[in-house]
């Protein structure tokens, strides 16, 4: 019925390496997910097991929203989308971005869902 596209965590990831690009350490191309995001923890802790639990908790915590978004989307999302920004369409592309907070953003409506 709906053209959707959705890879929030594959966001979540891709911003990350953005992150280390931007601070002059760039990720090696051929990392998994897991490692980017065991990376990212390791910023903050020193122990790479609390650091893998982070990571773990977060990628269960942005599929969880996914899986949120995607059970609800014919009877909640599509209607609130339609009502709030008058979009007639049947494609949806969603994407997580982090911008004073965190956020899952439809592109071809501009509706936002703060998180």
């Amino acid at each position: 019925m709906y053209d959707v596209e959705i890879n929030l965590y594959g966001d979540w990831v891709r911003t990350v390496r953005e992150v280390f690009r931007g601070s002059g350490s760039p990720l090696p191309d051929d990392w998994s997910d897991e490692q980017v995001g065991l990376e990212y923890y390791l910023q903050t802790v020193e122990d790479e097991e609390r650091a893998e639990l982070q990571r773990a908790e977060n990628e269960a915590r942005i599929r969880g929203v996914q899986n949120t978004l995607l059970r609800n989307l014919e009877e909640v999302i599509v209607p609130d989308i339609r009502e709030r920004t008058g979009y007639k369409g049947d494609r949806f592309r969603f994407k997580w971005v982090y911008y004073q907070g965190e956020h899952i953003i439809e592109e071809c409506s501009s509706y936002r869902i703060p998180l």
